[in-house]
């Protein structure tokens, strides 16, 4: 059943509209004038309107423009008995959905309200799943660090200078480049990311700039690259200091010229693009490493914004874990559950070396396995892993009772920390700790280490 305004100085042509509405069990009101349609739309909120053209003291057209600033999405169809192309130019101009001519023919006009009513149902099924999408990649958190952040976003997000988003994993740089990207004249473009750690190098240039057939084993047809795919937009290039030196050097030109070419091509392509980019590198000592170039940094950090580790955040945990417990519950069909204060408590004072993502995790984990309808300390203590501020030993660790545990748990623990450091990828890790990557792989196999999530 939808809620239906009708709109017209003739008694006799807002009767039979409302008896035909009703009769295919809808709600609807009526209104003998501009003014009073104007006041009702306001109380009533219509699925759709009809609405006369010539009207005594207001017309039709003046009331479109006032119910269109109202609401901007309202689905008005407008009626005329001496219809006009300029009219219904006019009337498409302001806003209208549709326009009918007297006398009204009963079958247009429930065609023409099941169109309406459909792009009612597409209107808000799009609002529900941009809601969903906005809650997904919200923001959340109250501190002085944070606000720092956001106010940096809310200034740079209008222009189109690069921003270079640095942190530690899981600390929610795409989201920061996805509030770049949605508070952007470029909001309605396209945003494309592309995670430059997780494609291997030699397929880096055509994951970037695309290939033509034939260009190499594999390719078996053209593929545009993802400056391509994100022209009017935004590409998002995350863990930039992955990337090959080769392919450094084709994004550089593409950011001072503004064309790519694709692999195995010749043709130049021109690309309107606004890149952002992210990294947990220190990328100047990466510069020093011979492994970034410096040009390119110059270019890609015209605005830096460094996100704090969760740990310097404190404040925002409890809001955090808040929010990550009304989603999993919405998203994921989870129960929702309080925590307790105790609970509460001994999730602040943890480390968190994986940041929001570990925090989100953790509170999925609790909400799925604890069997209480409350969430307390003793939940806490059974299912997180024991990482207290202050950097002292943790639970686990004092309860070893010789040496040789000590050292097996002492050595698990600052492995799998290492591997949440740097979003479990195996080659850094190995490398920041200066051992073969086959040895990791052994002591991973030894130790039985699992991802979270």
């Amino acid at each position: 059943m939808a809620r239906i305004l009708v709109v017209d100085d003739e008694q006799g042509i807002r009767h039979v509209l409302a008896q035909l509405f009703e009769y295919e069990d809808h709600e609807v009101r009526s209104a003998g004038g501009a003014g009073e349609a104007i006041q009702i739309f306001g109380e009533f909120h219509p699925d759709v309107t009809f609405m006369d053209v010539k009207m005594a003291r207001m017309d039709g057209l003046e009331a479109l423009t006032r119910i269109r600033e109202m609401d901007p999405a309202a689905v008005v169809v407008m009626i005329s008995g001496h219809g006009t192309i300029e009219t219904a130019v006019e009337a498409t101009r302001r806003g209208a959905f549709d326009f009918l001519e007297k006398p009204l023919d009963t079958d247009r006009i429930l065609l023409v309200l099941r169109n309406a009513l459909s792009q009612q149902g597409l209107i808000a099924e799009n609002q529900r799943l941009r809601g969903e999408v906005e809650s997904r990649y919200q923001i959340v958190g109250r501190s002085f660090a944070l606000r720092q952040v956001l106010d940096r976003v809310e200034k740079v997000a209008p222009t189109d200078a690069r921003v270079l988003v640095t942190g530690e994993n899981g600390t929610g740089k795409e989201l920061v480049a996805r509030a770049v990207h949605r508070l952007s004249p470029r909001a309605d473009g396209p945003f494309v990311e592309v995670n430059c750690a997780a494609i291997p190098t030699e397929l880096i240039e055509s994951e970037l700039f695309g290939h033509m057939k034939g260009s190499f084993t594999g390719a078996i047809e053209d593929r545009a690259g993802k400056f391509e795919l994100a022209h009017g937009g935004t590409l998002f290039l995350d863990e930039v200091g992955d990337m090959s030196l080769t392919a450094q050097a084709k994004v550089l030109r593409a950011l001072q010229e503004g064309i790519i070419t694709r692999v195995g091509g010749a043709k130049p392509i021109q690309v309107d693009v606004r890149v952002l980019s992210a990294t947990n590198k220190n990328l100047e000592e990466e510069i020093k490493e011979g492994r970034f170039r410096e040009d390119l940094y110059y270019r890609l950090n015209v605005i830096p914004l460094h996100l704090p580790p969760l740990r310097e955040r404190r404040e925002d945990i409890a809001m955090l874990i808040t929010h990550f417990v009304q989603q999993s519950s919405r998203n994921s069909a989870l129960k929702p559950r309080e925590l307790t204060q105790e609970a509460m408590d001994k999730l602040q004072r943890m480390d968190w070396p994986g940041n929001v993502r570990e925090l989100r995790n953790t509170v999925e984990r609790l909400l799925i396995l604890s069997s209480a309808g409350v969430i307390d300390g003793g939940d806490v203590d059974l299912l997180v892993g024991g990482h207290t501020r202050g950097g002292g030993l943790s639970s686990d660790l004092l309860s070893c009772h010789t040496f040789a545990e000590f050292k097996e748990a002492a050595e698990r623990a600052f492995i799998i920390q290492k591997l949440r450091e740097n979003d479990w990828n195996v080659s850094e890790t190995a490398r920041i700790l200066d051992m073969p990557r086959s040895n990791l792989y052994k002591k991973i196999e030894r130790y039985d280490l699992v991802r979270e999530g």
